[in-house]
């Protein structure tokens, strides 16, 4: 039997997860389970890069980062689930990588000059934030991934760890592959007020929410901006709304929605309850084994600490390699 080619991937723990992280990756790391060896990490020094000054709460979101991946579906038996800061290997391969690391390679990097923008209430004027990239290709080269799985946006962080990779074997030998970029195909899927979905933008509906607080997201999205009155035929094109309803509605009854919508023979209200009453059926096996996991935090513990032994164990094999081809 062929050996299952590995990927890694991992998420800040940053808070809970929302709509748009299940479609923007977890609904396709579920799937990849099957195919791949697949390493997912809790990657909680990446969250210092930007929250360094309030680390209160990032045990927490540690813990509950890993009750919405296996309430999703993500199984410790397919997958190996581990926390960054476990495994030492990570820093110490980290530190050999920034030695051989141009500046100009991090300076170029567009997220970098994103963040700066988009954060510009903090001071990210640190060296662990310019060099966020060259511990993110540690944390993939260090298990010899054969590929990350990204959305187009991402690719070029995917890059920079292959030019890191070269360089190192460049100067040392052969001892990393140059892991590949494996897109993934994301639905269009918005938060409530039509923006990106966000925690930052306090618009986002979370894996976590009850059905009530589902309910009063939903009765508050944003339709079409051109439809004032329950009168006016509505344009389906342009409702994000409509959006989740090709998500959670089925199909049939997706296209009597299209056709009554520019007909005016439904309102924005009942098309709401039509999908909120969906998205909340939808959720419900997500909910309950969230309330599973949630009573049993040890089980959530060993999970973490079984999966971060598997991950050192190949972590700490490859950097035996990088110590003999360095040569200290």
């Amino acid at each position: 039997m062929a050996q299952k080619k590995r990927i890694l991937s991992g998420m800040r723990p940053t808070g809970p997860l929302h709509l748009g992280n299940l479609y923007g990756a977890l609904a396709n790391w579920v799937t990849m389970q099957d195919e791949y060896d697949c390493f997912f990490f809790i990657a909680d020094w990446h969250a210092l890069t930007s929250d360094y000054e309030d680390t209160n709460h990032i045990n927490g979101y540690i813990r509950t980062l890993m009750i919405d991946w296996l309430s999703t579906g993500l199984s410790p038996e397919k997958s190996t689930l581990f926390l960054q800061s476990r495994i030492k290997e990570h820093a110490e391969l980290f530190v050999i990588l920034s030695m051989i690391t141009p500046v100009p390679w991090l300076e170029r990097n567009p997220t970098y000059k994103d963040q700066i923008t988009q954060l510009s209430n903090k001071d990210l004027s640190t060296f662990g934030f310019l060099g966020y990239p060259v511990l993110q290709a540690a944390d993939i080269i260090i298990y010899k991934a054969f590929g990350v799985p990204v959305g187009m946006d991402q690719v070029p962080h995917v890059e920079i760890t292959r030019e890191i990779a070269r360089r190192f074997n460049y100067f040392y030998g052969n001892v990393f592959p140059e892991p590949e970029a494996i897109l993934t195909e994301t639905p269009k899927i918005l938060g409530i007020d039509r923006r990106k979905m966000s925690k930052s933008y306090n618009n986002a509906i979370y894996l976590s929410d009850p059905p009530e607080e589902i309910s009063a997201k939903v009765s508050g999205m944003i339709t079409d901006p051109q439809r004032a009155r329950r009168s006016d035929p509505g344009n389906p094109d342009v409702c994000n709304v409509f959006e989740f309803h090709k998500l959670y509605t089925d199909p049939e009854t997706v296209e009597t929605i299209n056709r009554d919508c520019r007909s005016a023979q439904i309102g924005c209200v009942e098309c709401k309850k039509k999908m909120g009453g969906n998205l909340i059926k939808a959720l419900a096996p997500i909910r309950e084994k969230r309330i599973y996991y949630e009573a049993h935090p040890d089980l959530v513990e060993d999970i973490i600490v079984e999966g971060s032994n598997r991950a050192r164990k190949v972590a700490g094999a490859t950097m035996e390699e990088v110590r003999g081809a360095v040569k200290i």
